[in-house]
């Protein structure tokens, strides 16, 4: 991308310039259908382009990778200039989007593919910028690829000018480039920066055969599938173990350098170029080599919140967030433009270094010092105060990643110590649906990512999607979200955040891919009434003394839990309520009441619209308000859709200063399912820990029910409602007080 000019003599910018084309070139390879065979240049067998990222991986187009059979692909290469095309078979390891068919004429966004060999071979590897594809403006990248020119197979390289982009979910997922004709073939091949010398994203050429074509930015291999439980070796995260290959590779060619060829940290100090105007080309390599050589961040909201940590570092982390050393160090180049940066950059690697580990290799410890090492003589640049921080620093994150005595577990092995519970410390994830009142078929919805201090960043904004379709709208940014949110062995929970009328939406059922599980099995899901407080202003009038839907309200003081608290009659809201205009002010305080005894004290259910397996109603505003504050109401006949009156009992649980609740959505089942979903739920929830245990008490329950334990089908359909009140959804305008 042209952004000013290299420093030299024009002589000098041109030997630079064709000494990074015979990189690109060497590093670009032919990608055949396994039968190929010995006749490598067939046209035939012939189906894109490729290059070389690391050691035995190559980098193509999906719709390239997979037109083999079964996955399998040949990689046609050159060694090195003059020793002739040689041949290795290969395997589509990955392919993104996961689940994408071929599709008549294209391949969904981003259509990537990596590409394992079978065996190890001498080769060439480009250099993978670090940066994502979002920080390059207009200007000009070059290109390679193979295709075929007069019935013989011809490698072309060039140039193309940067049109804009192209949006999905995230608008930077591809750069439109034109003015000059892509050839069939060329399709896979990569686009570079010319200033900087870097490889920034894969070519796809158009299927229309219009000029031009566009570029999917490398930083959408961070969507490659993070690996389910925790890492114990590098290999077991893809991402991780590919682009550490590729840092350890520049570091060693640049530390053992042929006299023949050029290294691309040569050819990029040769351009001039210098990453975020605080590194030498050389000094990035070692930099990245060192920090590949320690295992990866344990998550990415762990990288997340050692960027949020660093001094003086405020810049937003771009999408897709980053998930390796390489990308965190790619977020600060941006932010830091002048030398004075270079503490930024080396008070990140003293972070890297001390970070917590998903796993240890024997290699870790001296890998860690190498680092330091490494550090300690680049802080010599800098002035004696900062050295100093940068030791004080070390030490101090050394001290306190040492293990120390952990808490007392709570009761059934929770965590002590807030209401929180084992979600404590913990980002989880929002997503906010607002139906149309002038198209209910339709709503507009937001994802959040919510920090475990309650601040939370909107990821994506979307209007007017048929409420039918919203699983399949919400599916990217939601895997973009929970890569951002989840740790090692702990995925994070879900919040939806709908009104009241649309509480019944079967999110947990939601599948994101076609192989993936049901969000319900697969992690926490929650469920939040965004219009409590429109509920709680148009509520019933206390003082009517009956429900007008269902007559007199005589005999539900016997529903389970009323006048287990003490002093409940004379609850300071109640005298108040109706009276002097406090009512909306009086049930959040009950609210927040109940939701601190409920965390602090053993819980009950209480089934409200069942009694032997008969329907009633569920009790007026004025009697909920009176049962216990270590109450969990019970619906067992919700049906949003069915019998008048089923979300008008769930909205009176919502104005009566509920933030817990449990029922089931109606499927139809048989009436003999009703007293077993009574027990159940009483087996469940009552007990001496707190409600912080309940939505991963039904997320197990979803996941036994899915595995097909018969003792757990009364729970299909299961849903919770779980609204803490001192999280006030983003744009409430009503700060709650804190916890």
């Amino acid at each position: 991308m042209t952004h000013g000019r290299a420093p030299g003599a024009p002589g000098a910018r041109d030997a630079a310039r064709r000494a990074l084309r015979g990189l690109v070139m060497a590093a670009t390879v032919r990608i055949h259908r396994p039968d190929a065979g010995y006749a490598l240049d067939e046209p035939g067998t012939f189906l894109g382009s490729g290059y070389f990222i690391a050691p035995s991986w190559v980098l193509t187009c999906a719709h390239v990778a997979c037109g083999g059979e079964g996955g399998e692909v040949v990689v046609v290469y050159e060694p090195a200039p003059g020793r002739g095309m040689s041949a290795v078979s290969g395997q589509v390891a990955a392919a993104l989007p996961e689940g994408a068919g071929r599709l008549p004429g294209n391949w969904p966004a981003p259509d990537l593919a990596l590409v394992r060999l079978s065996e190890p071979v001498d080769h060439e590897c480009v250099y993978l910028s670090e940066r994502p594809a979002a920080y390059f403006g207009e200007g000009t990248v070059l290109y390679a690829g193979w295709t075929v020119v007069d019935g013989r197979l011809r490698m072309l390289d060039g140039t193309l000018t940067v049109q804009g982009t192209i949006g999905g979910w995230n608008a930077d997922v591809q750069m439109r480039l034109g003015d000059n004709d892509l050839p069939d073939g060329v399709s896979g091949g990569p686009v570079i920066d010319p200033e900087r010398g870097e490889v920034i994203g894969v070519l796809k050429s158009r299927s229309d055969h219009a000029r031009g074509g566009t570029s999917t930015g490398l930083e959408q291999l961070r969507t490659l599938p993070v690996p389910a439980g925790e890492l114990k070796s590098e290999p077991d995260d893809l991402y991780q173990a590919v682009v550490h290959a590729h840092d350890r590779y520049h570091r060693d060619r640049q530390r053992h350098p042929d006299a023949r060829r050029h290294t691309w940290a040569d050819v990029q100090g040769q351009l001039g170029a210098r990453p975020g105007q605080t590194l030498s080309p050389d000094e990035r390599v070692q930099l990245l080599g060192r920090l590949a050589d320690l295992p990866p961040p344990a998550s990415t909201r762990s990288l997340l919140d050692l960027l949020d940590s660093l001094q003086d570092f405020e810049a937003p982390a771009p999408l897709p967030a980053p998930r390796g050393w390489r990308d965190g160090l790619g977020a600060l180049y941006e932010y830091a433009r002048d030398d004075g940066a270079l503490y930024l950059v080396l008070d990140y690697a003293v972070h890297a270094m001390t970070a917590d580990r998903p796993f240890l290799a024997p290699s870790t410890p001296a890998a860690e010092e190498a680092l330091w090492a490494g550090v300690w003589q680049a802080a010599q640049r800098l002035g004696p105060g900062r050295r100093s921080a940068l030791v004080e620093r070390r030490m101090a994150r050394m001290t306190a990643r040492r293990p120390a005595p952990g808490p007392a577990a709570g009761p059934r092995g929770a965590p002590a110590g807030g209401p929180e519970g084992a979600a404590a410390g913990q980002s989880s994830v929002l997503v906010e649906i607002v139906r149309r009142g002038w198209e209910p078929d339709r709503c507009d919805w937001s994802v959040f990512v919510v920090r475990s201090d309650g601040e939370a960043t909107r990821l994506k904004e979307v209007q007017r999607v048929p409420l039918a379709d919203l699983s399949a709208h919400l599916s990217a940014p939601l895997k973009e979200a929970f890569r951002q949110c989840d740790t090692p062995g702990r995925p994070a929970v879900l919040q939806v955040a709908t009104e009241a009328s649309l509480l019944a939406l079967d999110v947990d059922e939601w599948r994101l891919g076609p192989e993936d599980e049901r969000l319900g099995t697969q992690r926490p899901v929650v469920l939040r009434c965004s219009d409590r407080d429109q509920l709680t202003e148009n509520g019933e009038n206390p003082e009517y003394g009956e429900n007008p839907e269902y007559g007199e309200t005589s005999g539900h003081g016997a529903y389970p839990g009323h006048g287990a608290y003490p002093g409940h009659g004379a609850y300071p809201a109640h005298r108040a309520y109706g009276e002097n205009g406090d009512h909306r002010l009086d049930i959040d305080e009950e609210r927040r009441a109940r939701w601190r005894w409920l965390h602090a004290h053993p819980v009950t259910a209480a089934v409200l619209d069942c009694d032997d397996g008969l329907r009633k109603p569920v009790p007026p505003v004025e009697e909920l308000r009176g049962l216990s504050h270590g109450t969990v109401p019970v619906l067992c006949r919700f049906d949003a859709h069915g019998v008048q009156g089923d979300a008008e009992g769930l909205a009176r649980l919502v104005r009566g200063g509920f933030g817990v609740a449990l029922w089931r959505r109606g499927y139809g089942l048989p009436e003999t399912v009703c007293g077993e979903f009574h027990r159940g739920t009483l087996d469940q929830i009552a007990g001496p820990a707190g409600a912080h245990r309940l939505p991963e008490a039904v997320r197990d329950l979803r996941h036994r029910l899915r595995s097909g334990r018969p003792e757990t089908f009364w729970a299909h359909g299961i849903a919770l409602l779980y609204d803490d009140p001192h999280q006030p959804l983003p744009g409430a305008g009503d700060l709650l007080e804190a916890p």
